[in-house]
């Protein structure tokens, strides 16, 4: 039998792994994650690990690893996306890319989308056959690209060109397992569904002229009221059975008046009034719950004329629409269209659908019971994210996929899902050592 596991010496060997990827600069794009693909190569060759790399393009690469079982059971795979967004030197603290230690907190882009999941699941492969345990099922790790712009260069590419290499029954992924305080209420969100993405492009045609002589047919201004419309109108509401769900377990652990309120957020009449009750309490979370409850639609990028005495002929816009799981593209553009008026033409180019996975799983019952392990008082709950993660793709193979990467966040002021994205991304360096334990009892435990 394997000696007990060291945990202070796993969590620095953790911990140094993953500030060696987030040094790394895979930004997206170009994305260029051959480097970090590397990297975790190097470390599974020292381990004796097996895992094959495929580049989708030149630099844009994705390493797949693999334990064997007794195939007994179907394989569990560990994903997690090696590319991050852009950040802004000048907006932060520490530099994003040193993976600066300070404050309790290890400070950089990818520290929680989504590199900390890269090192702890590279951390439970080798510790799993460090400790050869007697596995049922094969155990997987995916270190992908392109997460970030659509997943079209790593976790749609292997499972179109390399299926045979992520198929499995089973994926734990990005966005879950950590600390949500209500109240005096720990909560931990599980991811079973996410939103898909239509996203868009909004164009306007008009006469072109000389910046000189205002004209009433000038695109730019005509696009411009049409999304200043879109920006500060809700899209109708739809009931939606996980979120229902998750808003109620809510109501359950929270204080006074939340308690209230949170059911409230399902009666379409009421909701809009309570949001723009919560948005003036807590910004963040009301972004977050008022994304929920309907498709949404993000302007994000702006193109008209190239000269500034010159009114342009057309001008677009870029639109970042999110769709609620079984509404169609059709409804969606119906909605914006509504919104945004028949003078403006809504041209898709890039779709696909939310997701929602069963949480009756063998998988989801061995996470609530490791997360009840590790946090006694905390309460497991599933949810629905509104971005997207690579769980569409591996979907498509007909896996079940949870978001769970782990992490114990204990100051209830640190907005998780604000940091996405954000200036300042950091994670507390005890709730990563927390989450690695996590992951660990949750492969351990599933995979023997």
């Amino acid at each position: 039998m394997s000696a007990p596991i060291d945990w202070a010496a796993a969590q620095a060997e953790a911990l140094e792994h993953f500030k060696a990827l987030l040094r790394i600069d895979t930004t997206n794009p170009p994305g260029n994650e051959r480097p970090a693909a590397d990297y975790i190569a190097a470390v599974f060759d020292r381990e004796g690990i097996e895992y094959e790399i495929h580049e989708s393009k030149p630099t844009r690469a994705s390493i797949v690893a693999r334990l064997r079982g007794s195939g007994k059971d179907g394989p569990l795979l560990l994903n997690g996306h090696l590319d991050v967004v852009p950040a802004d030197p000048e907006c932060w603290d520490h530099p994003p890319f040193e993976a600066v230690e300070a404050d309790g907190y290890i400070w950089g882009r990818g520290a929680i989308d989504m590199k900390n999941m890269v090192a702890m699941g590279m951390m439970s492969m080798i510790l799993a056959k460090r400790q050869g345990i007697a596995l049922t099922r094969d155990l997987i790790f995916a270190g992908v690209a392109d997460e970030e712009a659509g997943s079209h260069e790593g976790a749609l590419f292997l499972v179109e060109e390399h299926p045979e290499l992520v198929r499995c029954e089973y994926v734990l992924n990005e966005v879950g397992g950590y600390t949500m305080h209500m109240g005096d209420t720990r909560f931990y969100p599980i991811q079973v569904s996410e939103k898909g993405i239509c996203w868009f492009e909004m164009s306007v045609e008009g006469s072109p002229g000389h910046g000189s002589m205002p004209r009433p047919d000038n695109p730019v201004t005509i696009l411009a009221g049409a999304l200043e419309r879109l920006g500060r109108t809700r899209l109708p509401q739809h009931q939606n059975s996980v979120v229902e769900h998750f808003l109620r377990t809510l109501a359950e652990g929270a204080p006074f008046p939340r308690n209230k309120i949170l059911p409230l957020l399902l009666q379409p009449s009421l909701a809009g009034t309570l949001l723009d009750v919560l948005e003036k309490q807590n910004l963040d979370q009301a972004i977050g719950l008022n994304a929920m409850l309907r498709n949404t639609a993000s302007p994000t990028m702006l193109e008209g004329s190239s000269k500034v005495n010159v009114i342009p002929g057309s001008a677009s816009a870029r639109v970042d629409g999110r769709t609620l799981p079984g509404q169609s593209v059709e409804q969606f553009l119906a909605e914006v269209q509504r919104v945004v008026g028949p003078n403006v033409k809504l041209n898709v180019f890039n779709q696909h659908d939310g997701t929602v996975f069963d949480d009756k799983t063998p998988l989801y019952e061995t996470i609530e019971r490791v997360l009840r392990k590790h946090d006694p008082a905390g309460v497991p709950v599933p949810y629905m994210i509104p971005g997207f993660t690579d769980s569409f793709a591996y979907a498509k193979l007909g896996a079940t996929c949870y978001g769970f990467s782990p992490v114990r966040i204990d100051d209830p002021t640190l907005s998780f899902t604000s940091m996405y994205h954000g200036h300042n991304e950091r994670i507390p360096v005890e709730g990563f050592e927390w989450g690695l334990r996590a992951l660990y009892g949750v492969v351990a435990d599933f995979c023997t």
